[in-house]
């Protein structure tokens, strides 16, 4: 019986559930889920307290995001590869090179700070922060997809 890395077993993540996370409709949708959270979240200026009903909607749709899309058996597709190298990032056994670390590193902190600095802009209703915030966050997020491909194909002996 394999140990798994704890980070995946608080997400309940399963073999399963890593193919249908790794599913490309699955990764795209939850990237559209991040607009409608901030629009959500900027609704309050609208509709006040009934704003946490399309944040609740939001929040549904990402905890059943990897239950209705079909597992990936094959890793053809640039997300798919991403996700497949993600888990291998997790479940690093010290076997990941050096700089594959430091730069997922740095794009962590640079998506932190484009998280901080959205949430601000929603706190406070400043367009700006939330949109420069997201763009900082989205570009981290999908650079480090691109760095776990990257990572992938290099376990599989693939080259792009």
């Amino acid at each position: 019986m394999s140990r798994q890395n704890p980070i995946a077993r608080a997400f309940g993540m399963d073999e399963d559930a890593w193919r249908r996370h790794a599913n490309p409709w699955s990764v795209w949708t939850r990237f559209a889920a991040i607009p409608a959270a901030i629009l959500a979240i900027w609704s309050r200026e609208w509709i006040g307290w009934w704003a946490l009903v399309p944040f609740a909607l939001v929040v549904a749709w990402l905890f059943a995001n990897t239950r209705v899309f079909a597992p990936v058996s094959t890793p053809d597709s640039w997300a798919a590869k991403g996700i497949f190298g993600e888990r291998l990032w997790i479940e690093d056994k010290g076997q990941m090179p050096a700089e594959h670390k430091a730069v997922l590193r740095r794009l962590v902190y640079v998506g932190l700070a484009g998280f901080a600095l959205m949430a601000w802009g929603l706190f406070a209703l400043e367009v700006w922060p939330t949109v420069f915030g997201l763009t900082l966050t989205v570009l981290a997020q999908l650079w480090r997809i691109d760095r776990f491909g990257l990572l992938y194909e290099a376990s599989q002996g693939l080259r792009r």
